[in-house]
């Protein structure tokens, strides 16, 4: 027992001590390009000066091989931080903001922390607020904020930042997340019967585990960002399972986090540079397949910081296939100028059964492979024995 004890102790304490080390590199890293900034002119010379602590952060996620504290800390870091600094070496994206203080700079690099970026108020011209009527009848496909999609987006615009403000939209109540949270433990329940269910039923519970683990581990981020440093984080799912297109699904409702780093990243400069080329109207095409295959690509890697097992590149089809589907979705609205929709009963049901039929056929099965649920099994199952074996020599000391 005392062996097995030691073990335990031995294996948790490497990888927690090995997670913090990770993410004291992170903070120092950040305060070097807090301070940075404020010497080094925006462009070329702040790139050069990110670059290395880009390349580091997406090295530091192979120190980790927890299937919770590992894949959480490359989303957080290798996604999310690399894709936020890359903007910010540009004066661009949420980091920018002149008046982010060093913890605020910190947490808002790191974790899935939403800022509204609004323009600074002036008095809109009659034309102005007719585009804006037309916008919000028309959003674009990525943008769950209804910028149009064939106007330039805003930095494109005005070259500048506009003002952020943290918002309060759309908190999910504490009642929604206790519900999943209780689907969360059954499903952890079915899959201990892993072995006695048909393949294509565990393919369905490792999916919803995924959405609900994936929505609770992000809302737990959201409250401690809230509890620490007071900042209001938005839900990161807008019920996905209403939606009545691939725009509506990829744009408006399923992981907005993703969304919402890579429009500025990827999207915004695809689409400005286009629309010198195809114009307007089309531009949107290239940025929307770009998008989707940056995503594919950050997937990749995402699911090899998990298995470390080499890509089967089935997750670069599905999203090159969603990509797809989705230029064949705007060219048509385009087409046919809105004038034919399907009734959302129609839309709806298929809409979902696309994305699930894809999805059980080219995503979930790359991530039953990395065994990420079995493994997040073990490691609880570790931790709660390696608690009682505390306890129990705890106990017996006493005695």
């Amino acid at each position: 027992m005392e062996g097995e004890i030691y073990y335990r102790s031995y294996t948790l304490e490497r990888e927690i001590s090995n997670f913090i080390k990770v993410w004291i590199s992170v903070v120092v890293c950040l305060c070097y390009c807090y301070f940075a900034a404020k010497f080094i002119p925006k462009g070329m010379p702040r790139l050069f000066s990110i670059i290395p602590i880009v390349s580091l952060f997406f090295a530091l996620p192979l120190k980790l091989h927890s299937a919770n504290l590992g894949a959480t800390t490359a989303f957080f870091i290798a996604w999310l931080s690399n894709f936020k600094l890359l903007l910010f070496a540009f004066d661009k994206g949420p980091l920018s903001h002149p008046s982010l203080s060093l913890p605020h700079f910190i947490a808002i690099a790191c974790f899935p922390i939403r800022i509204r970026q609004d323009p600074p108020p002036k008095s809109p011209s009659n034309h102005e607020k007719s585009l804006k009527s037309e916008n919000r009848n028309h959003p674009s496909p990525l943008d769950p904020d209804g910028h149009h999609s064939q106007d330039p987006p805003p930095n494109c615009r005005n070259g500048g930042n506009p003002h952020p403000r943290i918002t309060q939209k759309g908190r999910t109540s504490i009642r929604n997340y206790a519900i999943k949270g209780v689907l969360v433990a059954l499903l952890f329940r079915v899959y201990d019967y892993s072995d006695d269910i048909h393949p294509k039923a565990s393919l369905v519970i490792s999916g919803f585990l995924m959405y609900f683990m994936l929505e609770i581990i992000l809302a737990t981020a959201a409250v401690v960002a809230r509890a620490i440093l007071g900042l209001e984080l938005e839900p990161q799912f807008d019920e996905p399972y209403l939606s009545t297109s691939l725009q509506d699904f990829w744009g408006r409702r399923w992981n907005l986090v993703v969304s919402r780093t890579l429009r500025p990243s990827v999207y915004d400069p695809v689409l400005c540079v286009s629309a010198r080329f195809m114009g307007r109207k089309w531009a949107q095409l290239p940025a929307v397949v770009c998008t989707f295959l940056v995503s594919a690509l950050m997937h990749e890697l995402i699911f090899y910081y998990m298995g470390r097992t080499r890509p089967t590149w089935e997750i670069t089809w599905f999203f090159l296939l969603h990509g797809a589907c989705l230029v064949v979705e705007i060219v048509i609205k385009k087409v046919a100028k809105d004038r034919y929709r399907l009734p959302w009963v129609i839309a709806m049901p298929m809409t979902v059964g696309f994305v699930m039929g894809t999805g059980f056929w080219l995503f979930i099965p790359q991530l039953l492979r990395c065994k990420i649920a079995a493994r997040a099994f073990e490691e609880y199952a570790l931790l709660v024995a390696f608690v009682k074996d505390v306890a129990s020599v705890v106990k017996l000391t006493i005695q």
